[in-house]
């Protein structure tokens, strides 16, 4: 078996071995370790449904384009196949490949390309597709004039002849990109960095109860959303348990189904700290209920083929978050307390939203992927004090307290980890560079303005949030606003954990 490219992205022509003797011939249509192995890109192919058509000399159908995958061949016969591809967006619109196939050749049809044939002789006509047929399924096509046939075209149906010219179609569109928890910081950035995808908040997907959707429409589920409550998931583990870690894997089942690519957005909160970088192939050690869950939600998303787990940490972008936090209280002339041990490298979400992208885009190996900032190391005092500093105020407004002091202040917590700073080395191997952290926390403070005291959408009802931002359409794992109880002093507590 042999496989060659064409002209058009994603279709390919393969040859056959047809083993033929006195008594006819034999041959495999389609066998799927042969085919990976000559063509590792069509390895996902995963065919539901044959179909077979009988077709008079000179019998022409199409051009006909599907909103699934299809492997086309020839059981007895000779076509003279047309191929033009309309998938919006392709780098090879417009373009036609035509090609004879006899019993010794297939043709991988992609999604979006338009597929006729003429038949040269009489002849039985097969395909395989990978999607169940459905009248409400989108399709499109272009008229037959736009191929130069070897035959008269005749034995053409009505309906083949009513589609539009070539410059007149209306292209498939790409399949789409799912992404829960819309109203977070993440959620936010992905808005500006993905075009063709659907935002859902925790009222339009509860992603403990993923509603039915055409999930062939779909080629990713991007899965922003989370429990976010530390302190909160000791006592309602059960909830944390149902958003983080459950709800994660019925996510990552439909993905597995649909053969979708599933991207899981994770925490640093599933180590314990006891290290000062933490690589994508260290495992779980998480101190508390709220990291057990996301270290379940990981097992989790990883069940499905098709995997991304991002891990990130101390996230700030559009919402409340603990820079924001920290630029309230600069405001407002406040001098608040910051724990100083523990240590790491807070992430710009339009930066992850950039590289989540930049996975999806590029599709590297799939697996676990740590995206964060680069940059220093710094404790949570350090980066309260380049807010007051890129502010215009006097760092040493702020002051340096120890975990064990803040907790005499404000009382028992959930425990954090001490290093939370995530090796860079995997993702950036794969030709993304994350913006230094600094750089990017003063792109951050020109470009948002001072967030309110209570937040401009209201937090999701199913999920509780100390902080008050949306739980279950989270931010992202990272518990950046819950986190602000944990640097203001006895007098800021109360107002902090409005945020």
């Amino acid at each position: 078996m042999q496989v060659h490219n064409t002209a058009i992205e994603g279709l390919s022509i393969i040859e056959l071995d047809v083993h033929g003797d006195n008594r006819g011939w034999f041959k495999e249509n389609w066998q799927r370790e042969k085919l990976a192995k000559a063509a590792p890109e069509l390895a996902s192919f995963q065919p539901v449904q044959n179909n077979i058509s009988y077709n008079r000399t000179g019998a022409t159908r199409g051009l006909h384009a599907e909103p699934w995958d299809k492997l086309i061949s020839v059981a007895h016969g000779k076509i003279f196949g047309a191929w033009c591809d309309l998938r919006e967006g392709s780098a090879t619109f417009g373009k036609i490949v035509t090609h004879e196939v006899g019993p010794e050749t297939a043709v991988f049809v992609p999604r979006g390309v338009a597929n006729g044939f003429q038949a040269l002789e009489e002849t039985s006509y097969s395909y395989l597709v990978n999607e169940h047929w459905s009248p409400e399924a989108r399709y499109t096509g272009t008229n037959l004039d736009a191929v130069e046939w070897p035959l008269e075209p005749r034995e053409v149906s009505e309906k083949d002849k009513q589609l539009p010219a070539l410059a007149d179609v209306a292209p498939m569109p790409p399949r789409k990109i799912l992404v829960t928890g819309a109203n977070g910081q993440l959620g936010r950035a992905l808005k500006r960095v993905l075009k063709n995808a659907e935002f859902c908040t925790h009222a339009e997907f509860d992603i403990t109860n993923p509603p039915q959707r055409q999930w062939k429409q779909y080629e990713a589920i991007i899965n922003c959303a989370a429990y976010n409550d530390v302190n909160g998931a000791e006592d309602d583990r059960a909830a944390a348990w149902a958003v983080n870690a459950e709800a994660p894997a019925k996510l990552a089942r439909i993905a597995a189904e649909n053969q979708l690519t599933f991207v899981h957005v994770s925490s640093d909160y599933i180590f314990d700290g006891s290290k000062e970088l933490h690589t994508e192939d260290e495992n779980p050690s998480p101190l508390s209920a709220y990291g057990a869950s996301k270290a379940a939600g990981e097992t989790a998303a990883q069940t499905t083929p098709q995997h991304y787990v991002v891990r990130t940490s101390w996230v700030f972008g559009d919402g409340p978050n603990f820079i924001a936090t920290m630029r309230r209280l600069a405001e407002a002339d406040k001098e608040p307390k910051v724990i100083h041990d523990q240590r790491g490298r807070p992430t710009f979400a339009e930066d992850l939203a950039k590289g989540i992208a930049h996975l999806l885009r590029t599709r590297p190996e799939y697996g676990i992927y740590n995206i964060s900032n680069s940059g220093d190391t710094v404790g949570r005092d350090e980066m309260a004090m380049s807010v007051f500093i890129g502010l215009g105020h006097d760092p040493s407004e702020v002051t340096p307290v120890s975990t064990e002091q803040y907790r005499e202040i404000a009382g028992p917590e959930a425990p954090r980890p001490k290093e939370s700073t995530l090796a860079l080395d995997k993702i950036e191997a794969t030709g993304f560079s994350p913006q230094n952290w600094r750089a990017a926390l003063a792109l951050y403070l020109a470009l948002y303005p001072s967030v309110p005291s209570e937040p401009s959408e209201p937090s999701e009802p199913s999920v509780p949030s100390s902080a008050g931002e949306p739980s279950a359409t989270g931010d992202t794992s990272e518990p950046s606003a819950e986190e602000t109880a944990g640097t203001a002093n006895t007098t800021e507590n109360t107002e902090a954990s409005e945020e």
